[in-house]
This record gives structure tokens, sequence and C-alpha cells, in this order.
């Protein structure tokens, strides 16, 4: 298969098919009771994860590391129990989606992401941006450029979130005028 143009994000090896539906899809295969609403979906190139909201937890507990615990503790549970059927679901989803699909629960103030892709990207850095990597490995911020090059766009994500939804919502914008094409008519 040759390289192709994706449109948002440049070349790719193959074209995968969109997955603009995904989250009504998965409203509609996954068992009632699961999640307390409709789950959080969000789709990139390599994966689709799909995490929701577990029911609350009855119990009084005595303080926060308490309740972290026994949140933890069902979430683990909540793992287990569905693992079966999430393999199924995963499975019809990633031969429709042609995408891994990771699984993730939150349950109070604790998510946890299960079965997650972590996707290797390669880049060129000049000497600067090596020497940012090279700062924060020597530092013992990161074990390593490629930690460390993480880290930096994790960082990146938590405060630019709104600018980046931004960019985000007008990149759909380009591609829906792209798709209409000119009226020449």
């Amino acid at each position: 298969m040759g390289r192709g143009w994706r449109g948002r994000g440049g070349y790719q090896q193959t074209e995968v098919p969109p997955a603009d539906d995904a989250a009504a899809w998965f409203a509609g295969r996954l068992p009632d009771g699961w999640f307390t609403e409709a789950p959080q979906v969000t789709v990139d190139r390599e994966e689709i994860l799909l995490v929701g909201e577990l029911p609350a937890l009855d119990a009084d507990f005595e303080d926060e590391a308490a309740r972290g615990a026994a949140e933890s503790g069902r979430i683990s549970r909540f793992r287990e129990e569905t693992r079966d059927e999430r393999i199924e679901i995963a499975r019809q989803a990633e031969h429709r989606y042609q995408r891994k699909v990771s699984w993730g629960a939150r349950l109070g103030g604790t998510q946890e992401l299960f079965t997650t892709v972590s996707a290797p990207v390669m880049t060129r850095l000049r000497q600067p941006e090596r020497l940012v990597l090279d700062t924060l490995v020597d530092s013992g911020v990161a074990r390593s450029r490629s930690e460390a090059l993480a880290w930096a766009v994790r960082l990146v994500g938590e405060h630019a979130d709104s600018w980046l939804g931004e960019l985000r919502d007008a990149m759909s914008k380009v591609d829906d005028l792209r798709s209409k094409g000119p009226d020449l008519g």
C-alpha cells in the first residue's frame, strides 16, 4: 500500500475509514447498565478510546484516600467482569473502523485507562529542541528523549486545551468546505 494524503495531519501509510459515527455505534452496541451516561469516545488515526462513568459508590468513607481506593477497586472489578464482552465489542469495532479500541472507566475522582495504544511517532529536531529534551533527561524529569517528548506534549495539551479545540473546529470547517468543492455551475 502506498502513502496517501490524509487531509489533517499529513501522510499515513494506509487510508482508514472515517469514525465519525463511532460514539453512536458504541452507544448502540454497549450493554445497558455498564455506564451511567454515554461514554466519552475519542478517535485518532490509530485508536478509539472509550471511557465511561461507573455508578457511584453508596458507602461513606473515612477520608479521600479510602474513597480513592474504593473507586480504584470498583474500576478494577468492572475491568475483570466485562473483559470477555469488551474484547468481543473491540473486535467488532476494530473490524469496522480499522483502529485499535482502548477502554477506560471513571468513578468519582478516579479515572483509569486500560489496554491503551502507545503509537511511535518519529520527528526531526534541531539542536535547540534536542537540548530541551536532553535537559529533561539530565535533570531526571524523563528517562529518555522519547519520554521527555511525550512529557512535553502532555504538558502542552494540558495548558492549551481551549486553543487546540478551536484549532480542531477550524480544521473541521476547512474539511467540510474541501469536501463540498467549488460551485462551478
